[in-house]
């Protein structure tokens, strides 16, 4: 029986490239929080995961550049943040104490993905194993 590691692994590698890239984007955020029209963006973590839950389902595979565009992007679209913070006259949006709880949230989740795959390869190195050692 062939062992394939994309479905031992594939969708939670996914979500954890999500996350790198989303950590980027909220670390821009912050390092343009004194930026004057810097407008705070994030990236759907579900809508990402969706989608790719979606290819995987239905086995899409793309045979040319312009097919399937939406589903097959390597992270989600940017989108700007929606902030409940006032203007402060500089057009810029970003709110710190947001930005980094969401920076922190992110980090967490990132760092569950990683031992739950963690788990999943050492669980592998046991069953090649034979259970020993």
């Amino acid at each position: 029986m062939a062992i394939s590691l994309d479905k031992l692994m594939g969708f939670h590698h996914k979500a954890l490239q999500v996350r790198t890239e989303r950590m980027e984007v909220i670390a821009g955020n912050l390092a343009n929080a004194d930026t004057p029209g810097y407008k705070a963006r994030d990236i759907d973590f579900q809508k990402v995961m969706q989608s790719a839950q979606y290819a995987r389902d239905h086995n899409l595979t793309r045979t040319n550049e312009n097919h399937i565009k939406g589903s097959m992007k390597g992270i989600g679209e940017l989108q700007y943040r929606t902030t409940h913070q006032p203007d402060t006259g500089d057009g810029n949006n970003v709110d710190v104490q947001i930005e980094r709880n969401t920076f922190l949230d992110n980090g967490l989740r990132y760092q569950a993905g990683m031992e739950f795959l963690n788990g999943k390869i050492t669980g592998m190195k046991k069953a090649l194993k034979g259970g020993q050692g």
